[in-house]
């Protein structure tokens, strides 16, 4: 294998994507690579350059898809329809995933915060591992993962993904400038298998030096793989410092320039101390000069004669790219590799928001729309002259787990004055985040309403969504309508149970309030007052809480947090009554 010349036609970007993929098809150490602000439309074009470079001289490597959408069924065993002595029968094997035909297949995530939690699995069990035990019915499988990935994640999306996928990724480039990426380029080197450069000590110590005291062991060893890959690229047979420092600088770290050696020193010159080692998240100073640097009494400052050459990757890739999550304030889920708990019966696929199509199986949840867009495709092949729907071109609807607890929080923003409603609603809280329930928040009263005399609701997927911690530390307004947010919470609730059935096994209603709505129903609907308010605000809540106290209170739990303000001290004990609600302190030692 000869060193490697990079082209001077060829972008920063993709000749760090084609080194980057190399690599990963060299070593299946580095099977997993990670892409950060890549456009969606350069997916395709980037998972064909990658599935080429697997495929080598012959053909490319098999894409499987992976998204919202991923179930276990789809990546482990497929049934395949082979001839018998005694006739046709269906015979289990290996899934794509686990396949040992051809070259290493390439699974390909679009984007990895919404990955299924089967392909989540799936990428915490392959990427990196010796072997892989694949237990399904009629198949029975121990074998090396032999498949390569490829994801895409936004940035700001980081902070989502669970650390347990991320670790795995032991290659992360971050490729916002890419723009086009070419197509058929010429392969000059084959992922044949080849004897790796060998590791020394001076590499270890290079690794640590340069990723600094903080960095973890998956860290260090990725680090190190890179560099020992890039040096057998090179046709070297053993790893050098400059290997290291040319696979930080692949992934986006800055390294720091080593200090000269002791012999160049001239006589009573003293040596200056190097720029402290980079850190994992530490965008402020890797590879920036220090400021508490001494500087020699006659240095004076200059001015540039031309323009600065940073060292490292160009503008594209940023220091500190590589691990963006060292910097993400979002909460990760408890079990994020574990699915929800489900209690119901009748069949899977007539339950839960659409997530995608594929072929059906049976008549059930088929469709249509893409049913009948498959169909119009061939008509003209066909001959018929009637349009005409074949078993060939039925799908069915995907559907993502619906949820099973749902927690409905009505916040009146104008009761917090002087407390925090936090501790109040702790529990309600921890128990949605615990079983993972879904949210809908209503708020009334914000500072930033579009319309103060509307409540405002969103829906959200759990506690853990930024939306919910925004609107507990809303800034309080001057309107109050109450009857609004308590008619939303119940189209709510009804919704819920209408559509999900049986399905909903435990709803709570939680209500922060303080019961002084000041907006008529009628003015929320209208947008507009229609003259004096006096108490048409209050009595239109307790008219709007009536419908709730009537729905199914097997399943649906009330809950009215008391702000204890004075005067009218009252209210919230009277739409309690209204609810069918039980009350709760919200400020201890402020009775009502």
């Amino acid at each position: 294998m000869t060193t490697e010349t990079r082209d001077p036609e060829t972008s920063d970007d993709v000749w760090r994507l084609e080194r980057a993929f190399r690599c990963a098809a060299l070593d299946p150490a580095l099977s997993g690579v990670l892409l950060f602000d890549l456009e969606p439309r350069l997916v395709r074009p980037v998972a064909g350059l990658f599935a080429a470079i697997l495929g080598g001289p012959g053909p490319p490597a098999v894409r499987v898809p992976l998204g919202a959408a991923t179930r276990d069924e789809d990546l482990w065993s497929t049934s395949r329809l082979d001839r018998h002595p005694d006739g046709i029968a269906f015979t289990v094997v290996p899934g794509p995933l686990v396949s040992a035909e051809g070259p290493p297949p390439l699974a390909v995530v679009p984007d990895l915060a919404h990955l299924s939690i089967a392909g989540t699995r799936a990428a915490v069990q392959l990427l990196g591992s010796d072997v892989v035990c694949v237990e399904q019915p009629g198949l029975r499988l121990v074998d090396r993962p032999r498949a390569r990935w490829l994801a895409v994640c936004r940035s700001e999306d980081v902070g989502r993904v669970t650390p347990h996928l991320l670790d795995r990724f032991a290659l992360r480039l971050a490729v916002p400038g890419l723009r086009t990426v070419p197509a058929g380029r010429p392969l000059k080197t084959s992922p044949a298998p080849v004897p790796l450069a060998v590791s020394g000590d001076k590499t270890v110590t290079r690794v640590h030096e340069i990723l600094g005291p903080g960095a973890g062991p998956r860290r260090s060893l990725a680090l190190a793989r890179l560099a020992r890959a890039l040096a057998t690229l090179g046709g070297q047979r053993e790893v050098t410092a400059a290997h290291c420092e040319d696979a930080a600088r692949l992934i986006g770290i800055r390294v720091a320039e080593a200090p000269p050696p002791a012999e160049t020193l001239k006589s009573g010159e003293s040596r200056v101390p190097p720029p402290p080692l980079p850190r994992p998240g530490d965008f402020t100073r890797r590879g920036a000069r220090s400021e508490n640097r001494p500087r020699p009494p006659d240095e004076a400052p200059m001015l540039a004669s031309g323009p600065a050459q940073g060292v490292g990757p160009g503008p594209g890739a940023p220091a500190g790219v590589p691990y963006p999550e060292d910097e993400a304030t979002a909460l990760h889920e408890f079990t994020p590799l574990r699915n929800p708990w489900q209690r119901r019966s009748g069949p899977a696929t007539a339950r839960g928001a659409v997530v995608g199509t594929r072929r059906a199986r049976d008549l059930r949840d088929l469709a249509l729309v893409r049913t009948v867009r498959e169909a119009a495709v061939h008509q003209r092949i066909r001959g018929h002259a009637e349009f005409t729907v074949t078993a060939v071109d039925l799908h069915s609807n995907v559907r993502a787990p619906a949820p099973e607890h749902l927690l409905t929080l009505l916040l009146d923003h104008t009761c917090r004055g002087d407390w925090d409603w936090q501790d109040a609603l702790t529990p309600f809280l921890q128990w949605a985040y615990t079983t993972r329930a879904a949210l809908q928040v209503i708020e009334v009263g914000g500072a930033d309403a579009p319309n103060e005399l509307r409540a405002e609701s969103f829906a959200a997927r759990g506690v853990l969504d930024p939306r919910v911690l925004a609107a507990l530390y809303r800034a309080k307004g001057r309107a109050t309508p109450l009857a609004h947010g308590i008619e939303q919470a119940g189209r709510v609730l009804r919704q819920a149970f209408r559509l999900q059935g049986s399905a909903l096994a435990e709803a709570w209603l939680v209500v922060v309030t303080d019961g002084r709505g000041n907006v008529p129903l009628q003015a929320s609907h209208t947008g507009r007052l229609h003259g004096p308010v006096a108490a048409q605000g209050v009595e239109d809540s307790f008219a709007a809480a009536a419908p709730i106290a009537a729905l199914d209170r097997g399943r649906l739990r009330v809950a009215v947090v008391d702000a204890a303000r004075t005067p009218y001290g009252d209210l919230p004990f009277a739409l309690a009554e209204k609810l069918g609600a039980t009350v709760v302190e919200g400020r201890e030692g402020h009775g009502g």
